[in-house]
């Protein structure tokens, strides 16, 4: 009997060990670690192709410095420059899609405005056109004044560029008709002067070192300066603000980003332009921008320093020079009907970190 009650005693335990069993819960699995998001890629900005309407030029020498001294790189940006001989080819690039910017005058934008066509400047760099007319010295007894400048063929880089609108404007002011003389497109450089030493013009509207080339080979001399504001006011009839960066409105509207990032890239050029000496600049571009004789390059950027801004922004009184310049000539062009305020912003420079 013993031996029936312990095996009875046996098998109670067991089916008490195995209802425990299956009551109870399984210990949980450890917690898996969170998982660790990969990081965000950085957003990719878009190619910046920018033509400038005459890369060795003094007035446009921010375009070529910012990208030796890697501003754009800097700021993120992959800016492609482009050369182009006059403002007005570049312009129609711009207007075709196949840019995002141009490096060229600021009157295009109210020119364009007046022909239905909506961009707007972003960054000035020229608060004086950086331009004089010159008159072969070959003519120098005839040509005194812009009064005699009837009857003359004059340089410019393009028809329809700003060196034209000036030539206009000028020939205008001194009591002639805009079709009192002839604008012939010589570029400049090398191509202007060996056209005035051939004698197909006898005077032009260019910029340095162009003058400086042809004052030190005495072949020109200069009838009219707008290298600087003294002398810009003088001869056309305030401030005058030139060389700048514009581009098509509704790109800004969309790219609002990357066109911070160009203004940035400007402004930061513009500011080292304006505390280094001409011969630190100089040392800063290719060797060809010397024309061959650095001394005269040096001599020409001393001359077109106090052109260039220190912030890029817009003087308050210049559109309205520009409008008043434009439409001495332009009859076409209605100054009631146009939007001084649509052609240019201070929004991206007025953002640029001190």
């Amino acid at each position: 009997m013993r031996k029936g009650l312990g095996i009875m005693l046996v098998g109670f335990i067991a089916f008490s060990l195995l209802v425990a069993g299956c009551n109870s819960k399984p210990a949980a699995a450890p917690a898996a670690a969170p998982a660790t998001a990969p990081p965000a890629a950085p957003k990719e900005l878009p190619k910046f192709r920018i033509m400038v309407g005459g890369m060795e030029k003094i007035i446009y020498l921010p375009a070529k410095l910012t990208e030796v001294l890697g501003y754009f790189k800097d700021e993120g940006v992959t800016v492609e420059l482009s050369n182009e001989a006059a403002g007005q080819n570049a312009e129609e690039a711009l207007l075709a899609g196949e840019l995002e910017a141009v490096v060229g005058f600021y009157d295009h934008n109210i020119d364009l405005q007046s022909k239905g066509k909506k961009t707007v400047d972003v960054c000035i760099f020229g608060g004086s056109p950086g331009e004089t007319l010159v008159v072969s010295n070959k003519a120098k007894d005839k040509i005194k004044s812009i009064a005699d400048l009837k009857g003359a063929t004059i340089g410019v880089t393009g028809l329809g560029s700003s060196t034209n609108f000036l030539a206009n404007y000028l020939v205008v002011r001194g009591g002639n008709k805009q079709s009192d003389y002839k604008p012939l497109a010589v570029g400049a450089g090398q191509t202007l002067i060996t056209a005035m030493e051939q004698g197909n013009i006898v005077a032009a509207v260019t910029t340095e070192p162009t003058v400086s080339l042809l004052l030190k080979k005495n072949d020109a001399f200069v009838l009219v300066d707008m290298r600087d504001a003294k002398n810009t006011a003088a001869a056309l009839g305030g401030t005058y603000p030139a060389s700048s960066l514009y581009m098509m409105q509704d790109y800004v509207q969309k790219n609002p980003e990357v066109t911070q990032k160009v203004v940035n890239a400007f402004v930061k050029t513009l500011r080292w332009i304006n505390t280094h000496t001409p011969e630190e600049i100089a040392a800063k571009l290719p060797v060809d921008y010397y024309g061959g004789d650095k001394d005269m390059y040096l001599t020409a950027l001393k001359a077109s320093l106090p052109m260039f801004t220190t912030d890029g922004k817009m003087p308050p009184e210049g559109p309205a020079t520009v409008l008043n310049v434009l439409s001495t000539f332009n009859k076409e062009m209605d100054p009631k009907k146009t939007d001084l305020k649509a052609t240019y912003t201070d929004t991206f420079v007025d953002k640029v970190p001190k």
